[in-house]
């Protein structure tokens, strides 16, 4: 995670970034497609080797169909936009927690009153909950 971007460049790197957009966007995307849709004097070859990339970290599934010349490549997203960005920010909060706890919790409340007030009662809603529910 980079600390210093914003929105999906954090995960990503620019490109990587770009192209996740399109194919959630998409939702099956060729390489000729990205390329077109991307806008830039990008090459087949280097929005290839990002999709493959993209494909090995296991963020997207590729199918491939035919041999050679007549191969047709489609990639589409493991899982959803919501759903990436539910995963990263929870590995990142867990991670944070278990590393630094009280430090974090510190923070994450002085954020919280900063922020919008629908977080702070969001926040008093799931400590609410939790008291509850607890044995």
């Amino acid at each position: 995670m980079k600390l210093s971007e914003e929105g999906l460049r954090r995960f990503f790197g620019p490109l990587e970034a770009q192209i996740m957009e399109i194919v959630w966007s998409r939702g099956e995307v060729m390489i000729k497609e990205v390329q077109s849709l991307l806008g830039e004097e990008l090459s087949f070859n280097t929005v290839m080797t990002v999709l493959n990339r993209l494909s090995e970290k296991g963020h997207l599934k590729k199918n491939t169909i035919g041999k050679g010349r007549n191969r047709i490549s489609t990639f589409h997203p493991v899982q959803s936009k919501e759903e990436f960005i539910q995963e990263q920010t929870r590995i990142v909060t867990t991670e944070l927690v278990h590393e630094y706890g009280e430090i974090v919790l510190n923070h994450l409340f002085d954020a919280v009153q900063q922020a919008d007030p629908s977080l702070r009662e969001l926040l008093e809603a799931r400590i609410d909950e939790w008291k509850r529910d607890k044995p």
